[in-house]
Order: structure tokens, then C-alpha cells, then sequence
């Protein structure tokens, strides 16, 4: 019965897209988001069917669906492996998921293009749930691959509006390098293991040399990288937020950009192999919680203040990885999916209230007047700010507590700071946005209303996860979640610890999150002209931050306008050189055909001729290649990175 549920799992949002995508126009809306939402829901079920397996039998569970790719050395399955992380990731997308489409119904009514928003939706959960429940690198790929396609077609979903097309062309772009590194790492893997499977992978991590398993940790962190938008491809992240609010809490909050948490904790028997991938891992996540809360302090767009409060939590994740803490990288995993979902969809409640506006300098005074977002975005913020006893308290300190107690000071020291700036720039966002007096024009302010039960009710569900859900890693590094993940994270290295060190580090965490909310309380709410002396005091910091480091302008002069200088030097190339000799052969023709002599044109025609020949008889070769089949490029394009992946192999052992 376990898995019959298991293979029903993905097949309900897969039958989903087929039927919306195929006949949704020739049903009413109602139909299609019910299919939809539905779909999900029963996903969902079907997940908590296998958890309460899992939870009393503790055997995972691994289930070929079909049998698909097999020869030689080379054996490869959709097939699914459900184990104590699987679980967690299933409850996190399947549950969250859930939530995000029955408040789609209310956020997305009236838009045009509304049944293809939502088979998108259930395709990006069909991807997500292949991601983190296939058993082997491909399977695992093709939902990385998924996800990124999805990603592409949602943030774009607007795509008559040149700012989206261009954030969708940019996440496509820069999530392209760092898929190139995770393929390597996959060649790597089966050069050496000569299988693809998790389970015969991991069997034989020990006999991979230091080196190695270096260089395939560092591979597949690059992929990481991309996906959960680390130092330094993070730059598309807060570009998606051009899609709809829904698309930001479900992609870039609560499930796709924890993809790269998901596959390093997944491989950390590869990891713990590497000190030096591990420090590197350490360190990225350390830098990138840093360096995005810095810009969350003085961004005005309510989202894009959501999206690099989502680039610094990544890091936190990243960071735990990176120190051996993997159950409480996925502890805070769980409940960033809580608190994100609910700030960026109570985000979405604002904007709706206030007919699309997103700009924080025009809000102000919105508590009395959507009372069920304001107290539901509060909640929010307490939990992702870190103060007991909700759900971001618990993780963060979690990763905190494990970097001090480690020896790693200088990581411990990064995120202390970087959770003092989150708790500020948060509560500044609540003081804009729902306190003071209104700065909102006045045609918008008398139209402002609160959100329909369908989009309020996800909220307060959220709202209750993001005060509960903390709980089920307690007590800290020995709670329920603890001793679940274990046959599969590890435990982390642990060791004893006093019960005062532990006790002054909470509430060390929990004075650095009170200090950010008193700041933010002081310049927003107390001395509303400090915040601008301060500006103007530091105008050069603050434009730095304010323009986010200039770190998009450095890509675009270092990598994006080469690149495309090196375009038109191809197509002058193609259209002077190419179509020159083209057009040399005709006027040759043409000349001999005017004034030349028998003897003259039966050189040229000969000369023509066996140039013709030759050139005819190497198009027809090359013409084999372009037969207008996307499989036959993609098979091209594999065979071509499996042979660098050799060539990177004999180079390192000479």
C-alpha cells in the first residue's frame, strides 16, 4: 500500500498539467483551480499515508516506477527512495504547496492566463517532488532541470512586461552554470562508482581519495550555488520577484531555492570526506547571510526585501551544511518554508489591498485597516527575527549554537551580525508598512480592504507553523526531528555541552534579535528623522547598499557586454567573411559567364565545380547533426560534457 501511495504522490499534479494544459480552455476557471488545488491536497494525504509508515516501520522505502535506461556499465530507473529526509521534504512541498494554490484561487482571480498559471504550478510540483524523491543523480536532475524550467515560466508569467521577461531570462541564465557544475559532479560519480544510485554511491564513498571527493563536492556545491542562490549567482533572486506573489512564496521562499540544501545534505557522506569543500561551504553561506542582510536594510520594495531576507536565510542553511550541522540546516529549512510562505503571502495580501502597490515609502498606518494581514505578517516577522518561542528561534539558534560550540567563531560572528540585521530590517518593514501615518495616495487609501478568507485562511495556518513548528526540533540538537534525520543526516558530530553554555547562547540569540527589533524600533516609531541623519550622514554607504553593492553592473561590464560584443563579432564574422565567399563564388560565375574564353571558363567552372563538390560532400555530413530534434541536441550536448568530464579526469590523474 506504501508504495502505491508513493508512485501516487507526483501522478496526482502530473494528471493536473495534463488536463489543464491540454483542455483547460474548454473548462471554467472554477474547474481548473480546483483541479489544481486538488491535486495538491491530495498529494498531501498521500504523503502523510508514507510518513506514518516510515515513522512506525523506520525502513525507508525505494520503488522503480519504470524501468528506464539500462546496458552495459549503466543502469538507470525512475525510481523513488523515501526515507526520514525525503519525508520532511515531502510534508514541507506537498503542505506548503497546499496552502500557496488555495490562496492562488483568490490572488490570481480575474487575471488573464489563469489556468496556465496554475499548470505551471502543479508542473513546478511535479518537478519538485521527482527533485527530492528520485533515488538516483538523473532522476534527481531532471526535477533540478524541472524546477528551473518552471522557475523561467513563472517569473516570466507577465511576460508582455520587458522588466519580467528579462528576470526570467536572467534566473534561466545564471542557474545554467551552475547546472554545469552539478553535471560534472554527476559524471565524476559514475566514473567512479559506475552507478548512479544513492544507496551503491554512498556504500562506496570510502574508496574515493581525498581529491576526488573534493573535486565532486565543490562540483555539485557549484551547483548549490545556483539553485539556492549563493555568493556570487545570487543575482536572479531578487529579480524573481517580478512574478506573481504566490510564484515568490512558493519557488523562491518555501521549496526550489532549498533544492541545493536538500542535494548537499543528501551528499554529505561525500561532503565529510573534504574539510576543504566543507570550509569553502562553510564560508559562502557564512558571506552570503551577511552580505544580503546588509541590503535588506535599505531596499523600499516589500518584496525585494523578502527576497534578500531569503538570500540571507539560504545562507544560514548553507552555512549549517557547511559545519556539519545538517539536521539543523533542514530543521531551519522546515521552518523558513513556515515563516517565508506566510511573510511573503501576507506580502501578496498587502499589494492586493492596496491595488498593486509594492513601495513601502507609500504605506504606513495599514494596522487598523487590514487587521488579519497585520497580525498574520507579525508573526512572521517575530519567527524569521528569532525570538522565542516561535519557529525561527529554534532553528537559527540551532545553526548558531553549533558554529560557536565547533570552534567556528569567525562563522559564528558572521551570522550573529546578519541575525541582528534580519531582525532590524524586518521590524522596519512592519513599522513602514503598518504603523505611523498613511503615506498612501488617497484614491488607493480609500480602496484599501482587507483580503478574501481564501487568500486569509492559508495565512493563519502558516501563522500557527510558524509558531508551533519550532517545537518538533526541541529540545535543541536532541528533539523529535533529531532523532528522525538521523539514520540519514548524521549527528552532525555533536558533543557534550553545558547546560549554562547552552543557556547563555539562547539567550545571547535572543538579546541580539530584541536589540534589532529596539533599533528598528527607535528610528521608525520613536525619531523618524534619524533614520534619514543617518543616511545622510553615510551617503556613500547607503547608496552602495541602497544600489546593492553594484553587483549586477560589475556582471554586466565584466561578463554581459563582453558577451555580447563577442556576438556581433561572430554574426560580422558570419555575414562579412562566411556570406563573402558565398557571394565570391557567384560574381566568379558571373565573371566567367561575361568575357572569358572557352579555355578561361572551363578552368573556373572546374575550380567551381570541385569547390562545390567538396563543400556539398561535408554539408551532407554536417547536415546529419541538425535534424530538428530537441533529444538529438540534448544528446549531443551530454555526450559533449561526458567528454570533458574524461578529460578533466585523465588530466588530474597525470
Amino acid at each position: 500500500m506504501t508504495d502505491l501511495l508513493i508512485k501516487l504522490i507526483p501522478l496526482f499534479p502530473l494528471l493536473a498539467v495534463i488536463l489543464n494544459g491540454l483542455a483547460g480552455r474548454r473548462y471554467s476557471h472554477d474547474v481548473a483551480h480546483r483541479l489544481a488545488w486538488g491535486s495538491v491536497g491530495l498529494s498531501f494525504l498521500c504523503t502523510i499515508g508514507v510518513f506514518a509508515d516510515i515513522l512506525r516501520t523506520g525502513t525507508p522505502h525505494e520503488v522503480i516506477a519504470y524501468q528506464w535506461i539500462f546496458g552495459g556499465d549503466l543502469t538507470i530507473n525512475l525510481a523513488y527512495l523515501v526515507d526520514p529526509l525525503t519525508c520532511i521534504m515531502l510534508l514541507v512541498v506537498t503542505g506548503v504547496g497546499f496552502l500557496i494554490h488555495v490562496y492562488s484561487v483568490g490572488y490570481m482571480h480575474g487575471e488573464d492566463g489563469f489556468t496556465r498559471f496554475f499548470t505551471y504550478m502543479n508542473l513546478f510540483m511535479v518537478s519538485m517532488l521527482l527533485l527530492v524523491m528520485g533515488n538516483n543523480y538523473v532522476v534527481l536532475f531532471i526535477g533540478w532541470e524541472g524546477v528551473g524550467l518552471c522557475s523561467y515560466l513563472l517569473i516570466g508569467y507577465y511576460y508582455n512586461k520587458v522588466s519580467a521577461a528579462k528576470a526570467a531570462s536572467k534566473a534561466f541564465v545564471v542557474n545554467r552554470i551552475g547546472d554545469a557544475g552539478f553535471l560534472l559532479a554527476i559524471f565524476l560519480i559514475f566514473i567512479n562508482f559506475k552507478t548512479l544510485d544513492y544507496t551503491k554511491v554512498f556504500a562506496q564513498v570510502g574508496q574515493l581519495s581525498p581529491d576526488m571527493a573534493t573535486a565532486i563536492a565543490l562540483c555539485l556545491l557549484v551547483g548549490a550555488v545556483g539553485k539556492s542562490a549563493q555568493l556570487p549567482l545570487y543575482t536572479w533572486l531578487p529579480d524573481a520577484m517580478e512574478g506573481p506573489t504566490p510564484v515568490s512564496a512558493l519557488i523562491h521562499a518555501a521549496t526550489m531555492v532549498t533544492a541545493g540544501v536538500y542535494m548537499i545534505v543528501r551528499n554529505h557522506a561525500i561532503f565529510d570526506l573534504s574539510p576543504t569543500a566543507m570550509t569553502i561551504v562553510g564560508v559562502i553561506g557564512g558571506l552570503t547571510a551577511l552580505f544580503a542582510a546588509t541590503i535588506g536594510l535599505v531596499q523600499t520594495d516589500i518584496k525585494r526585501v523578502l527576497a534578500y531576507s531569503t538570500v540571507s536565510q539560504l545562507g544560514y542553511m548553507i552555512l549549517g551544511c557547511g559545519i556539519g550541522a545538517y539536521t539543523a540546516a533542514v530543521f531551519h529549512l522546515m521552518t523558513h518554508a513556515f515563516f517565508k510562505a506566510l511573510l511573503f503571502l501576507s506580502a501578496g495580501s498587502v499589494i492586493h489591498a492596496l491595488s498593486g502597490e509594492q513601495d513601502i515609502r507609500k504605506m504606513g498606518g495599514l494596522s487598523s485597516k487590514i487587521p488579519w494581514t497585520y497580525r498574520l505578517f507579525l508573526i512572521g516577522t517575530v519567527a524569521i527575527a528569532g525570538i522565542p518561542p516561535l519557529a525561527g528561534f529554534w532553528s537559527k539558534d540551532e545553526i548558531l549554537a553549533h558554529a560557536f560550540t565547533h570552534h567556528h567563531y569567525l562563522l559564528y560572528g558572521m551570522a550573529a551580525i546578519g541575525a541582528l540585521l534580519t531582525s532590524f530590517y524586518m521590524f522596519r518593514l512592519i513599522y513602514l508598512t503598518f504603523y505611523g501615518t498613511s503615506r498612501m495616495d488617497h484614491h488607493t487609501e480609500e480602496h484599501v480592504h482587507e483580503s478574501p478568507m481564501v487568500m486569509v485562511v492559508p495565512l493563519m495556518a502558516l501563522g500557527v507553523l510558524s509558531i508551533f513548528g519550532g517545537f518538533l526540533g526541541f529540545p535543541p540538537e536532541h528533539g523529535w526531528l533529531h532523532q528522525f534525520l538521523a539514520p540519514v543526516a548524521g549527528t552532525g558530530g555533536e558533543h557534550d555541552v553545558s547546560t549554562g553554555l547552552v543557556l547563555t547562547l539562547m539567550m545571547i540569540a535572543t538579546g541580539i534579535a530584541l536589540l534589532g527589533w529596539g533599533l528598528a524600533h527607535y528610528f521608525y516609531s520613536v525619531n523618524l528623522s534619524a533614520s534619514d541623519r543617518l543616511a545622510a550622514k553615510f551617503q556613500a554607504a547607503y547608496r552602495i547598499l541602497l544600489n546593492k553593492y553594484y553587483v549586477d553592473e560589475l556582471y554586466d561590464l565584466l561578463l554581459v557586454e563582453p558577451t555580447k560584443k563577442l556576438g556581433l563579432l561572430l554574426d560580422w564574422f558570419d555575414r562579412t567573411v562566411i556570406d563573402g565567399l558565398v557571394r565570391a563564388v557567384a560574381q566568379l560565375a558571373e565573371l566567367s559567364a561575361a568575357g572569358s574564353t572557352w579555355m578561361e571558363k572551363y578552368v573556373i567552372y572546374s575550380g567551381l565545380n570541385v569547390i562545390g563538390y567538396g563543400n556539398h560532400l561535408v554539408a551532407r555530413q554536417w547536415r546529419q547533426l541538425q535534424t530538428g530534434m530537441v533529444h538529438h541536441y540534448a544528446a549531443i550536448i551530454v555526450a559533449g560534457l561526458f567528454l570533458l568530464a574524461v578529460i578533466i579526469q585523465l588530466i588530474m590523474q597525470l
